[in-house]
């Protein structure tokens, strides 16, 4: 994919509210892994059996911490939106099926509601882009002044 396919969008100003919506959420996430390790960052890992918690909270944390913040500013936004899939991913694998299997089908889509809202969200960033309120956008105008 070229960098102009990557940076284009023509979504409506409004998708800044979607960008900071899941960014934010994203980020506030990642920040909470190293700040309550115990709760929600190795110590939460450990108990749901993901592999080498140790390595896999702070890995994690920090594409939370990074994707989130690209999300927010609008830079690199499709590019931000894959890495934040797989953290979903192994969060639906290690966390949402032993909770459906736990407690059902109805009471795991309500505890799941959140997953669900950043799924779609990471879904239209990708589809559309950043819109026009970001850097991706800036890029794409400094680029084009270039040539």
């Amino acid at each position: 994919m070229s960098l102009n396919k990557l940076l284009a969008s023509s979504a409506p100003s409004a998708t800044v509210i979607i960008r900071l919506m899941v960014g934010l959420v994203f980020l506030s996430e990642g920040l909470q892994k190293f700040l309550f390790v115990h709760e929600l960052g190795v110590g939460r890992l450990t108990k749901m059996g993901v592999p080498a918690p140790e390595v896999m909270a702070p890995f994690v944390g920090c594409c939370e911490i990074l994707c989130g913040t690209l999300l927010c500013i609008g830079l690199l936004t499709r590019l931000a939106t894959l890495p934040l899939f797989g953290v979903m991913i192994g969060a639906f694998i290690f966390s949402r099926i032993p909770e459906f299997a736990k407690v059902g089908f109805w009471a795991g889509l309500h505890g799941g509601r959140t997953d669900y809202s950043m799924w779609m969200g990471l879904l239209f960033l990708l589809i559309v882009g950043a819109g026009p309120v970001s850097l991706d956008k800036r890029l794409l105008e400094r680029r084009d002044k270039r040539t």
